[in-house]
């Protein structure tokens, strides 16, 4: 039972660390167009990541991205200090990726980790190939997506507003940019707040506290969505430069056009049930817009050192994992 405490607080912990290390995601181009100050920012931002709760509970009615998670390793090997490996491991890498400023994947860190403890463990038998598939082929897809979808509504939007002068036009998207910035701040909050709900939720089954991720009880979403929501208003601000200036500078329009983008991605990998990266998807479609103005516009090289550290994230968190299970069993933990 002690164990069992020890994780689900590692879980929140983890959830809070998400929160402000993800917060760069949902208001870096907010940030960097002025439109609100950081600490207004991240208040906005928070308060979506919450009513993402609400959203998930009362209109999608499933938290179906928790279920997917929650099978990436099979139940009948899934073992308490397994999950403890995989929860420091993604904690470690997700607070060493922060402090450098790079915006590396916490949903593909918690994942990694979580597969590379089972594996350490048991074997490959022990992971569901077909989710893990999955979930790693939109580390491609879903900034692809994003990237697509954003070059779009970017050339859409400019078409619509040719005739406007741009002043006037600037001044209309400063203020859509706080609806467009709240869709993409909700989509994160649906999105990665379930990931920690999956990961506490399966620990309750191996502690044999449930029978089933749809069981659980309302407190774990409640905890998972606040604890998400207090991060992101602890702020982001190393990856938020990074986000905000490197990739691309970017206008309050094409700040619109990017979060819609990103939202939108988002949306639709919730009614797919797969956990993707925020920071892939809004990344994608920060690159977007910025190709469209001028393809040189995009800082390729930044673009190609993120990818590398995109790639590297499950399988360094799996190694990391691997490694604290050898420990933890070293040490008689169970």
């Amino acid at each position: 039972m002690t164990l069992l405490i020890i994780v689900i607080a590692l879980g929140l912990i983890f959830d809070f660390i998400n929160g402000f290390h993800d917060a760069a995601n949902s208001i870096a181009t907010i940030v960097t167009t002025r439109v609100l100050t950081p600490f207004q920012a991240v208040l906005w931002a928070a308060a979506f990541n919450f009513l993402a709760f609400f959203v998930a509970k009362f209109i999608i009615g499933e938290f179906g991205i928790a279920n997917t998670v929650s099978k990436v390793v099979l139940h009948e090997f899934i073992t308490l200090p397994i999950i403890f490996s995989g929860l420091v491991a993604a904690i470690f890498w997700n607070l060493l990726t922060w402090w450098f400023g790079i915006p590396s994947s916490s949903s593909h860190t918690l994942i990694g980790g979580f597969a590379g403890a089972a594996v350490c463990a048991s074997g490959f038998s022990t992971i569901h190939t077909g989710v893990i598939i999955k979930i790693a082929s939109f580390i491609v897809l879903a900034p692809v997506i994003g990237l697509l979808t954003s070059s779009l509504i970017t050339i859409a939007v400019l078409w619509a507003f040719k005739k406007v002068r741009a002043q006037r036009a600037e001044k209309a998207f400063r203020h859509l940019q706080l609806v467009s910035s709240g869709l993409f701040s909700l989509g994160h909050g649906l999105n990665d707040s379930q990931k920690v709900m999956g990961i506490i939720a399966t620990a309750m089954i191996a502690a044999g506290q449930i029978d089933s991720v749809n069981n659980m009880p309302d407190w774990i979403p409640l905890a998972c969505f606040s604890a998400i929501a207090i991060g992101t208003m602890s702020g982001g601000w190393r990856i938020v430069k990074t986000m905000g200036n490197k990739i691309t500078k970017v206008t309050a329009l094409e700040g619109v056009c990017a979060e819609t983008a990103g939202a939108l991605t988002l949306f639709l990998t919730e009614m797919l049930k797969i956990p993707v990266s925020t920071t892939h998807t809004i990344t994608g479609s920060i690159m977007g817009v910025g190709a469209v103005k001028r393809f040189s516009a995009v800082r390729w090289k930044v673009t190609i050192n993120l990818l590398y550290a995109w790639l590297l994230t499950i399988p360094i968190s799996g190694l990391l994992a691997a490694l604290v299970y050898l420990i933890v069993t070293a040490l008689g933990l169970k």
